[in-house]
């Protein structure tokens, strides 16, 4: 049911209802943040507890942790940057129709009050208290531990990351759209932009496309009409651009304290 949660943003009508029920969830926030209490012993908790087991956990697991035709939503981004239903209430009340999740809209507000507070409640659970320790994620007050001012100015100065990225373009909101530990990953270790080529053969011939294969005696891309071409390096000359290389350069560059600064920083941009 909630297999949509993790995806990102969500409707004005959405926000505007869980806003409306906002009221009923600071309670259980009072509780969850007590350390010195189980956050799954308060009595709102049990009551979401239930309500997910009979409504949520076949697509999310009995414990929220995903199951085979659910995402985790432990690690999902909008549980865990919800405050107080203004998220998960809208999604509940709305669903994703056109990605398989229904809307339950004869929850009362009761009930979407309860099924917050047990969200929030495993997410506490599952970072702070189990056992085996944190298994999946971790909150996002233990990883603050960067200075977001000295963050931003890195953005801005040293890092270069105005070169190619933009608070207001594609960062605008980027922290919204990643849950904490994501949001780590991306800053390292990014994914997704494929690197392009151009290669110049002896008759001039220039051949441009996304880079399929490299290495020291071959390489070959695939062009714009799909096709695959592929020579011997000592034949012709290859410029490859990598759009992540300069993260790639960072990494030789970075401080621990970089990175937490710049993460910092990139949590403010909701």
């Amino acid at each position: 049911m909630f297999r949509w949660l993790a995806a990102g943003l969500f409707c004005s009508a959405a926000v505007i209802l869980a806003t409306a029920v906002s009221g009923s969830f600071s309670s259980v926030h009072a509780g969850v943040e007590d350390p010195g209490r189980n956050p799954m012993a308060a009595e709102n908790v049990q009551r979401g507890e239930k309500l997910f087991t009979s409504n949520c956990a076949f697509c999310h697991g009995p414990t929220a942790k995903g199951s085979t035709t659910g995402p985790s939503l432990i690690d999902s981004s909008l549980v865990r940057h919800d405050k107080d239903g203004d998220l998960i209430g809208g999604v509940l009340r709305e669903g994703r129709p056109d990605k398989g999740m229904p809307q339950f809209a004869s929850l009362a507000t009761s009930q979407v009050s309860d099924i917050v507070a047990y969200l929030h409640a495993r997410v506490l659970a599952t970072d702070s208290r189990e056992t085996a320790g944190p298994k999946s994620g971790y909150q996002l007050k233990q990883l603050l531990s960067g200075d977001a001012v000295a963050g931003r100015k890195y953005f801005e100065g040293q890092g270069g990351c105005t070169k190619c990225h933009s608070v207001t373009g594609d960062l605008a909101g980027v922290a919204s759209r990643y849950q904490p530990t994501e949001l780590q990953a991306k800053i390292l270790y990014p994914r997704g932009k494929a690197s392009t080529a151009t290669v110049t053969l002896r008759d001039g011939t220039v051949v441009q496309g996304t880079l399929a294969h490299a290495d020291p005696f071959y390489i070959a891309v695939i062009d714009a009409n799909g096709a695959y071409h592929s020579w011997e390096r000592s034949q012709v000359k290859a410029a490859i651009h990598d759009p992540l290389g300069g993260h790639l350069e960072l990494l030789g560059k970075y401080t621990n304290k970089d990175v937490h600064d710049l993460f910092a920083y990139l949590e403010t941009l909701k």
